[in-house]
């Protein structure tokens, strides 16, 4: 059987074993017949095998449900890939870092939920409460992968396995708040049954993400990724932040590794200074660059445009943000910076703004115990030529329990 195989390409045949699975053919049975070619298999391999099966017309839908199975078929082998380790301070090495804390954490809660189910006991309970919720603090993890890791890869033409895995981000985030909806309920106590099995759903969900990363991403990235590349990550670590790791270890990763001044995207060169005092005639009145640029980070809420192209070309810099942002996402797709499962509304409504079939689109949602209002906006010139789209995200909170009037300066 195995030489039936052997005139096509390593790739190709990585393929098979994934429409076979599709197919439901069992894994053991596939991994002798692949012995040979799992023996050496390398995280390129395995992502640009991805890559072409999205080339092909396979969904990142499809991938990401098929990804935990064929992860599974290269396990034995990946366990085997030795890679080199980078200094101390790169960002890979901070993501690791990281994932050790989240599996001491995911063991410690397996510890509770454990001796829960043996005592009943309610400060068990609370105990299991306040070590669950700082889960919560692990979002930083997968946003800094969005927003810093993914934006480059995709520059250097590596885009199917961060579709796919942003998808499995977002399959982990259902789970978390599945798990904290269940453990949180003011009503009633949930049981230790129901929690156990939300839990394992979601460890397991999140140790799988960790060996994806650690045995696929990272060493792929590590390959694809320059030395400025990682510079810049590091340097944008500080804008979303770590999860659990200490201010002082942050700090630590941003010392002698930082790329000299002039590289990066804000410098404060007499040139840069000069440019800020250039003067930008508007529609009605001139304001300087830096002005301009004061005004907008001064609007009471998120502001982003994408050009006709769909690349985005501006972010409101603002130190609230309700959406986390980085430089990283200048220049990059608007359909690579939302997840899988949203790209079609996307597309939907950048299409309808470029046909002139809507004028906007709305939505809005409870965030973190607010009301987020989120607006699209269509932009086209003089001559009715689209431009391209403003996203105004908006905290209404405050706003929704206005009544009344107010025409007097209160003030104390």
């Amino acid at each position: 059987m195995c030489n039936s195989f052997s005139e096509k390409s390593r790739e190709e045949q990585l393929k098979e074993i994934i429409y076979r699975i599709h197919d439901g053919e069992k894994i053991n049975d596939l991994k002798k017949e692949f012995q040979y070619l799992l023996k050496h298999l390398s995280a390129e391999e395995i992502t640009s095998m991805e890559q072409s099966l999205l080339q092909e017309g396979v969904t990142p839908e499809e991938i990401k449900n098929l990804c935990d199975i064929h992860v599974e078929v290269f396990e034995d082998s990946l366990k085997k890939n030795i890679e080199k380790e980078k200094e101390h301070t790169h960002p890979v090495t901070v993501f690791k870092q990281e994932n050790r804390e989240l599996e001491s954490r995911l063991k410690e809660i397996k510890k509770i939920l454990k001796n829960f189910k043996k005592t009943q006991n309610p400060q068990t309970y609370e105990q299991l409460q306040l070590s669950a919720n700082q889960l919560k603090e692990f979002e930083k993890h997968y946003i800094r992968k969005e927003n810093q890791l993914f934006p480059r890869l995709e520059a250097a033409g590596f885009t199917g396995p961060t579709t796919v895995m942003w998808g499995k981000h977002d399959e982990i985030r259902g789970e978390l708040k599945a798990f904290l909806k269940l453990l949180n309920n003011a009503d009633s106590a949930a049981s230790s049954k129901e929690l156990s099995s939300r839990f394992s759903a979601l460890s397991k969900k999140m140790e799988k993400m960790i060996f994806m990363e650690e045995k696929i991403l990272y060493p792929a990235s590590l390959k694809k990724l320059t030395d400025k590349d990682w510079d810049q990550i590091r340097k944008e670590e500080q804008e979303i932040g770590l999860a659990w790791l200490a201010p002082t270890h942050q700090e630590k990763q941003m010392d002698s590794q930082l790329p000299d001044s002039s590289e990066l995207v804000y410098n404060t060169s007499e040139e840069d200074m000069m440019n800020k005092l250039i003067q930008i005639p508007l529609h009605e009145g001139i304001v300087t660059q830096q002005q301009l640029d004061l005004m907008l980070q001064a609007l009471p809420f998120d502001l982003t445009f994408v050009d006709e192209n769909d690349q985005v070309r501006y972010y409101s810099a603002t130190d609230d943000r309700i959406f986390p942002r980085t430089p990283s996402i200048i220049g990059r797709t608007v359909q690579n910076c939302h997840p899988p499962k949203s790209v079609h509304i996307v597309e939907k409504i950048v299409a309808s703004f470029k046909n002139k079939e809507k004028t906007s689109a709305e939505f809005w949602i409870d965030l973190q115990g607010r009301k987020v209002h989120i607006r699209y906006f269509p932009v086209y010139d003089a001559s009715g030529n689209y431009r391209g789209t403003i996203e105004v995200s908006q905290d209404i909170t405050d706003i929704q329990k206005l009544e009344g009037e107010k025409r007097l300066l209160d003030w104390e």
